[in-house]
């Protein structure tokens, strides 16, 4: 009995044919994040240290010029570490999944399966990091003066569902155009490198609301997980203004998703 395997229609997400290969999707994120910590000393230790102590560079730098009314009710160690750890879950999962295709080329050159597994378990190694992160965060926090509020239990859930769609979504792009064009393993980090001075991780938007460029910060993916993600530790926010990059995010998931159906067909043949 011969069975033959037809591209999906670009339009067709899949996620059917995904939900039964979920457990290919544990395996492909447990192999990774046994890769990552392999023969590292500090082990997790990593998740925090990073983004700890680019919070203690910010604050001894630009935490001095930064006056304690426009984090709007909290401190700028507060302000800057709770942006470092959600911002490092987008740019890992960014990262990751943008440069998933290339790294199991030889997975995808010998046996079928749904190819949406690769960028999504990329995401999941990310994720595992945020929880070790966010675990020891808390107690930081808190001595920051910047415990959890009554509107955490639906900010955080929905920050993060925000932040993993702004990274899939361009890491479902960026990942099948990697199998096309090379040159994307250059651009990556460079994208990661602009999105992050261009998002509210170290700078609330209203230290300078008259900007020309504000607009355009509004529409930042990043922009509505970092203001949400904040707002479950008492940070002050207008909803409205979260639409423009909520709508944004919707739209790279969108496209993403459809470049990468379109172009799945030809990935053996090119990785």
């Amino acid at each position: 009995m011969e069975y033959e395997i037809k591209p999906r229609h670009p339009l067709n997400p899949g996620f059917r044919e995904l939900w039964q290969n979920r457990e290919l999707l544990y395996m492909f994120a447990l192999r990774d994040i046994k890769v990552k910590y392999k023969q590292t000393y500090l082990g997790i230790a990593w998740a925090l240290l990073q983004p700890g102590l680019m919070t203690l560079l910010f604050t001894l730098g630009l935490g001095r010029l930064i006056n304690l009314q426009y984090c709007q009710g909290l401190s700028y160690p507060a302000f800057a570490l709770s942006g470092f750890v959600l911002w490092n879950l987008f740019a890992s999962g960014l990262s990751n999944a943008g440069n998933s295709m290339v790294s199991n080329a030889a997975i995808i050159k010998k046996i079928y399966f749904p190819r949406l597994v690769i960028p999504i378990s990329s995401f999941l190694v990310a994720l595992v990091d945020f929880s070790i992160a966010f675990c020891i965060m808390l107690p930081v926090m808190a001595f920051l003066g910047a415990s959890p509020v009554n509107a955490a239990w639906y900010c955080l859930p929905l920050s993060i569902l925000l932040c993993f769609l702004a990274a899939f979504g361009l890491g479902t792009f960026l990942s099948a155009a990697n199998i096309k064009y090379r040159d994307v393993r250059y651009v990556l980090p460079f994208i990661i490198q602009a999105l992050f001075f261009a998002s509210p991780v170290i700078y609330p938007l209203n230290l300078n609301p008259h900007a020309w460029y504000s607009p355009i910060l509004l529409c930042n993916p990043m922009h509505a997980p970092l203001e949400l993600f904040r707002a479950a530790f008492g940070y002050n926010i207008n909803a409205m203004y979260l639409w423009p990059s909520i709508a944004c995010s919707l739209f790279f998931v969108a496209y993403g998703l459809y470049y990468f159906r379109k172009t799945e067909h030809f990935f053996a043949d090119l990785a």
